[in-house]
C-alpha cells in the first residue's frame, strides 16, 4: 500500500513539474518565473549530490568546485573544440567525478570538521586554477557567447530539437534542467533503498562497526563521493549554457554553503529534501529583496527560526490526521 501511494505522489509530481507549470508560465508569458524555476531545478541537482555526502556521513562544502569544473568542462569542449553540448555534458559529469575521486582519496579519510574545513577550501582552489589556467579557460574574463544547446538525432530521427530555432528557448531549459533533476533524484533514491544505501548508512552511524563486518568503507566512500560529485559537475554544465557564459565565480564559497543550506532546510532525512530546500531559500531571497539593506538580516534571521524549529528540516512536518 505504502509503495502505491509512493508511486501516485511520483506520477503527481512528474505530471505537475512537466505539464502543468509549464502551461500557467506560458499562459501567463512570465520569462522570469520560467528562469527562477529552471534555476531551482539546476541547484536542487547539485544539492542532491551534497544530500548523498551527507548520507554517508561527511558534510560537503565543497561541491561548488565539482559544479565549476563541469562548467568550465562544457564550455571549453563546446566553444574551443566544437563538441556537441549532449556529449559534453555527460563528459563534465565524468570529469568532475575524476577529480573527485583523485581528491577524495585522501581527504576523505577525515572526519567531522575537518573533512568540512578541507572541501570548504576546494571551490577556491579551483576558482584561482580557473584564472591562471588562462589558455584554457581565457582566465578572469571568462568564456562567453557559449553556443545553445543543438539538436540530438538518432538513426536520424530527431529527439531533441536544436535549441536555437525554437520560439522560446527558456521553455527548452526548463525541461532539461527538469528532467536532468528527475532523473537524478531517482538514481539517488534507488542508491539509498539498494544494498549499498544500507551500507553507507552504516557508514553514517559507526564506520569501525561496519570495517568490522567486512564493508569495504573507502571504496564507498569514494565512489558516493564520485556520484556526488558527478551531479554537481552536470548541475553546472547545464547552467552555465542558461547563462551562456562562465568565469571563475560563476560558482562560490558562498554558492557551496548554500547547497548545503538547502539540503539542511529540506530535510537531511529526505531524499527529495533539496528540491524543497532548494525552492523555498531561492524565492524567499527574490521576494525579500522589498525591503533593501534589511533583506540579509530578515532572510538570516527566518534561517535561523526555521533551524531553530524545524532541525529536520521543513519535510519533518506532518498534518493531523
Amino acid at each position: 500500500m505504502e509503495k502505491r501511494e509512493f508511486i501516485l505522489r511520483v506520477i503527481i509530481a512528474i505530471v505537475f513539474l512537466l505539464v502543468i507549470i509549464p502551461v500557467i508560465l506560458l499562459v501567463i508569458q512570465r520569462n522570469d518565473f520560467l528562469y527562477g524555476i529552471t534555476s531551482v531545478a539546476i541547484l536542487a541537482t547539485i544539492s542532491a549530490g551534497v544530500w548523498l555526502s551527507f548520507y554517508m556521513g561527511r558534510i560537503n562544502m565543497g561541491q561548488g568546485a565539482y559544479a565549476l569544473i563541469g562548467a568550465y568542462t562544457t564550455a571549453v569542449l563546446v566553444v574551443q573544440y566544437d563538441i556537441s553540448f549532449w556529449i559534453a555534458l555527460f563528459v563534465s559529469g565524468f570529469v568532475a567525478a575524476f577529480f573527485s575521486i583523485l581528491i577524495g582519496l585522501p581527504i576523505l579519510r577525515l572526519r567531522g570538521v575537518y573533512f568540512s574545513m578541507v572541501t570548504l577550501t576546494l571551490t577556491e582552489v579551483v576558482r584561482l586554477i580557473a584564472i591562471a589556467l588562462v589558455p584554457l579557460t581565457n582566465g578572469p574574463r571568462g568564456i562567453t557567447n557559449i553556443p545553445l544547446p543543438g539538436e540530438l538525432s538518432l538513426f536520424g530521427i530527431t529527439i531533441i530539437p536544436d535549441f536555437a530555432t525554437l520560439q522560446n528557448s527558456k521553455i527548452a531549459f526548463y525541461y532539461l534542467a527538469v528532467v536532468v533533476m528527475i532523473i537524478s533524484f531517482a538514481v539517488v533514491h534507488r542508491l539509498v533503498n539498494s544494498r549499498m544505501g544500507i551500507l553507507l548508512k552504516s557508514l553514517q552511524q559507526n564506520e569501525e562497526l561496519a570495517s568490522s563486518f567486512g564493508v569495504n568503507i573507502a571504496y564507498l566512500r569514494v565512489i558516493s563521493y564520485a556520484i556526488s560529485s558527478f551531479l554537481g559537475g552536470i548541475g553546472g554544465a547545464i547552467f552555465i549554457n542558461l547563462t551562456q557564459s562562465v568565469y571563475p565565480t560563476t560558482f562560490q564559497v558562498a554558492d557551496s554553503i548554500n547547497y548545503m543550506l538547502y539540503t539542511f532546510l529540506g530535510g537531511l532525512a529526505y531524499v527529495f529534501g533539496p528540491i524543497l530546500g532548494a525552492f523555498v531559500l531561492y524565492f524567499s531571497w527574490d521576494m525579500l529583496f522589498i525591503f533593501k539593506e534589511y533583506q540579509l538580516l530578515i532572510y538570516s534571521s527566518i534561517m535561523i527560526l526555521l533551524m531553530l524549529f524545524l532541525p529536520n528540516g521543513i519535510l519533518s512536518l506532518r498534518l493531523k490526521k
